[in-house]
């Protein structure tokens, strides 16, 4: 199988869906559990147990954006190694 997307492509893409992954979660955290900083005014969303729904739906678009980077790198560092399989 041949990869999609550079190798460069590939791995910014894991680096900041890492850190994507990191953020939103504490964010979403935050939401879930009615933290006074992020409820607490009146700019503030209501609820906000469902706007941490909606920031771990998130989290779970950059997690598969996460494996799918993460195959793809796989790709490249296997055809690298000239260890690709050839169908001819």
């Amino acid at each position: 199988m041949k990869p999609v997307v550079s190798a460069f492509n590939a791995w910014t893409c894991i680096v900041i869906s890492v850190f994507a992954i990191v953020i939103l979660s504490i964010l979403g955290s935050l939401f879930k559990s009615n933290h006074h900083s992020m409820v607490g005014s009146e700019e503030d969303p209501k609820d906000g147990p469902a706007v941490a729904a909606a920031v771990f739906g998130a989290v779970g678009i950059y997690g598969l954006f996460l494996v799918f980077c993460a195959s793809q790198a796989w790709l490249h560092k296997r055809e690298r190694r000239n260890g690709a399989i050839a169908l001819n």
